[in-house]
């Protein structure tokens, strides 16, 4: 008899027991769902947010500043920020709230920009110059003692222009990883100018050529833009590669 009470006993406290956990389990269950949709309904706000309405005079406006400051970041060569941040920062300032004066943050700006300016100078000086010593061992090409690059990809046997000639030519321009900048080609038109008046690349290149050939050349920096680089497409220090056609001399 008593073993029996005992049974009992075990098996009310293993009932009593699983009942608990199941309960426990709903419990959690539950919460998760609560979870879940809270989490959903996050998600849904900031997909609303994110939605612009140009039609909305506040949406225009604020899509319009976003376009300004995102341009002038891009003019600088800032590729990405943490928006997230950059909400929290315009926020607080516009609440009088912001955690860093904004001297320091125009200090704090212009070292930043400077520094990524610096580096990516270097890494496009450095790729340029790699660039060149590689193609200089290629068939075909030549090397002046300015470090000009050049090969030719149909020859002539008309007169050569000088410094002093106006040449009419159509051209191509690409950085070195093939970026196409500029193009007489692309626009059907071509272009007449004086040897003297363009970078030092082309005006060593153009002496080379006769009238009716066409060149391939490869520009060093420091003949072409060097530090300041040319209209937002050419970066500062970035050797080019152009394709020349001598059409003419003025």
């Amino acid at each position: 008899m008593k073993k029996l009470v005992i049974a009992a006993i075990a098996l009310f406290i293993s009932t009593a027991s699983f009942a608990q956990k199941k309960k426990d389990l709903i419990k959690e269950v539950a919460a998760l769902k609560s979870e879940a949709s809270t989490l959903k309904n996050e998600l849904n706000q900031l997909k609303k947010a994110k939605e612009v309405n140009l039609n909305d005079s506040i949406h225009k406006f604020s899509y319009a500043f976003g376009v300004e400051i995102g341009s002038s970041l891009k003019s600088v060569g800032v590729q990405s920020i943490n928006y997230d941040v950059f909400a929290v920062a315009l926020e607080e300032t516009l609440n009088g709230n912001e955690k860093i004066t904004k001297v320091d943050a125009s200090d704090l700006i212009r070292k930043n920009i400077s520094e990524h300016k610096e580096k990516e100078a270097k890494r496009q000086r450095e790729e340029g110059e790699n660039f060149l010593a590689k193609n200089a061992k290629r068939e075909g090409i030549k090397t002046t003692e300015s470090g000009l690059q050049y090969e030719i990809l149909t020859p002539a046997d008309g007169p050569k222009p000088t410094a002093d000639d106006k040449v009419e030519v159509h051209y191509e321009g690409k950085l070195i990883d093939g970026t196409i900048f500029d193009s007489s080609i692309q626009r059907g038109e071509s272009i007449v100018f004086g040897v003297s008046q363009v970078i030092k690349g082309w005006t060593e290149a153009l002496q080379l050529m006769s009238v009716g050939s066409k060149y391939r050349v490869y520009i060093p920096q420091e003949l072409a833009y060097g530090e300041r680089g040319a209209g937002g497409q050419i970066p500062p220090y970035a050797a080019l590669i152009f394709d020349v056609e001598l059409i003419s001399i003025k």
